[in-house]
């Protein structure tokens, strides 16, 4: 081959890698800047509540349509082959729990069992390794709507109502290698279907509703495991109840909830470094009493509903937000 020849291949070597360079940097782009739907659920489901193993995110309980009763529903996403798989059922159908991992372990924590019925005091651990369940202690306050993370090993379960409309400041920690519960401060705003997310070892517990549609929050209070104490934190720009939180590179996405009568499919990310919100790009469309996590990076926003007023029927959609 000619000298000639050798710097055709070259040059033509080397576009045809930047071109390749060009189409991932370019569908990275695109995934960053907005949400892409991925496969849905098998089961359509609202008030349900995820979490992540080993890359996998588990969906646990929920409800299908307004008066319908709680789910007992697993089921598994594996982001690296966009499908799904059926688990053991949860032994107590609820809706409005939820769940939280400690040590490769999912406990279902709370909720209940259908409109108009009072919240559960009800925990379950669920292995994934043997794909079974087993009763734990119960928490001392039953509840639904309530919210948990996880600090340094101990579950945290924040909020929540003793029936619809009967809002909660209690705080109580769970301890999976005890099986104990222990009181905490409470929560200096009483409140329901809130949601809690975890950064640095501190819970933020945001939004929610201390009552019907209309009576919905902006507060967001900072609680310290270290110290047992609670600060309040930059509100966020407006009311919301029934959106979901995750965590992405040290900062909480809020996702989707309802204003008032409207569900909305607007995105805020808060930064606790700097106690403030921004805009981020919108869903796709609006829901409500869905749930997120985060796997591999990236935020997986699930099921939920589309309106407040009944029957509100569920959804499947499942889409996809890259940070």
């Amino acid at each position: 081959m000619s000298f000639i020849q050798d710097l055709k291949c070259f040059f033509l070597h080397g576009a045809l890698v930047f071109v390749h360079l060009f189409m991932v940097l370019a569908m990275s782009c695109q995934q960053a800047d907005k949400w892409i739907r991925v496969a849905d659920m098998p089961t359509p489901r609202a008030a349900l509540s995820t979490c992540v193993i080993d890359g996998k995110i588990y969906v646990i309980g929920g409800y299908q349509r307004a008066n319908a009763p709680g789910l007992q529903t697993v089921e598994v996403y594996d982001p690296s082959t966009n499908t799904w798989t059926t688990k053991a059922p949860m032994p107590t159908g609820r809706r409005a729990l939820s769940v939280s991992v400690v040590d490769g372990r999912v406990y279902a924590i709370g909720g209940y069992i259908n409109f108009g019925k009072p919240g559960l005091s009800i925990v379950e651990e669920y292995d994934p390794s043997t794909d079974t369940w087993a009763r734990r202690a119960d928490m001392p306050t039953a509840r639904l709507g309530l919210a948990t993370s996880v600090a340094n090993g101990i579950i945290y379960a924040v909020g929540g109502a003793s029936k619809v409309r009967e809002p909660l400041s209690t705080m109580e920690a769970y301890d999976p290698a005890t099986d104990t519960w222990t009181k905490k401060a409470e929560m200096p705003t009483a409140r329901f279907l809130l949601s809690a997310s975890a950064v640095n070892g501190k819970i933020y517990a945001i939004g929610g509703s201390f009552g019907g549609p209309d009576q919905r929050l902006s507060v967001v209070e900072e609680y310290d495991p270290a110290t047992d104490t609670w600060k309040e934190k930059a509100d966020m720009p407006s009311g919301i109840f029934s959106s979901a939180t995750s965590v992405a590179n040290g900062k909480i996405y809020r996702i989707g909830g309802a204003v008032g009568y409207d569900v909305i499919s607007s995105v805020a990310e808060y930064d606790p470094a700097s106690d403030t919100w921004t805009s981020k790009i919108d869903m796709s469309g609006p829901r409500a009493a869905l749930s997120a996590s985060t796997a591999n990076g990236k935020i997986y926003a699930i099921g939920g509903f589309l309106t407040v007023t009944p029957p509100h029927p569920a959804v499947a959609t499942v889409e996809v937000y890259t940070p």
